[in-house]
Formats: C-alpha cells, sequence, structure tokens
C-alpha cells in the first residue's frame, strides 16, 4: 500500500521561502507522478504544480510560476516543492498525491490522483 507523509510545512514571514517534502513508501517510486495541492480555509483544493515519472517534465499552477519549483529525488524515494517569495494567499494546507498518467487525464484534478498525504499546513503572515 502506497503511503506518503508531508512535512516542512510551518509558519514563515511574506516573501520567505520553504521546502516541502513528500516521502514516498509502499511501491516503485518512479511509476508514479507526483502531484501538490493545496487548500485555504473555506477553499476547494488547486492544484500546485505536477512532476513525472523521471523529473523531465513539470507543470505548475499560474499562481506560483516563477515562484515555486518542483523536484524528486529517487535515491530518497521523496517529492519536494521548493516554495519561494511567499505571499499571505499561499497560505493553506499542502498535500502530496501520486498517480501512474501524467497525460491520459488533468493533471490538475485532485479526482485523478491514487493516494494522498495528511497535509503539512503553511502559514505566511503578512
Amino acid at each position: 500500500q502506497v503511503q506518503l507523509v508531508e512535512s516542512g510545512g510551518k509558519l514563515v514571514r511574506a516573501g520567505g521561502s520553504l521546502r516541502l517534502s513528500c516521502a514516498f513508501s509502499g511501491g516503485v517510486f518512479g511509476r508514479f507522478v507526483i502531484g501538490w495541492f493545496r487548500q485555504g480555509l473555506g477553499r476547494e483544493r488547486e492544484f500546485v504544480s505536477a512532476i513525472s515519472w523521471t523529473g523531465s517534465n513539470t507543470e505548475y499552477a499560474d499562481s506560483v510560476k516563477g515562484r515555486f519549483a518542483i523536484y524528486r529525488d529517487k535515491s530518497q524515494n521523496t517529492g519536494y516543492l521548493e516554495m519561494n517569495n511567499l505571499r499571505h494567499e499561499d497560505t493553506a494546507v499542502y498535500y502530496c498525491a501520486v498517480r501512474e498518467s501524467w497525460s491520459r487525464v488533468p493533471l490538475w484534478s485532485p479526482q485523478e490522483y491514487d493516494y494522498w498525504g495528511q497535509g503539512t499546513q503553511v502559514t505566511v503572515s503578512s
């Protein structure tokens, strides 16, 4: 059974940086696409970024392009989300999720991911 554990969320000032981690276990890491989503208070879960099996392809939501970077380390079975120039509106619970397909179904759709972590809270003070 695939399990995902996020970490790295905390309180940070606007303009600051954080790196979130997504530790993967229970499967073959290289067979899964990793997606990051976030959910602010009272809001729907929204797509942030995704990375393909080898890391050669990435996608970002427009709201984070140029500020966030997604990558993965197969030696550690871990995915990462590097967040820079954080804004108050980035405040949310951040989730990582995985699925096997890169392009067959939309990357931005939470329903198309098979396994989810428990989430990690990121709070950006203005």
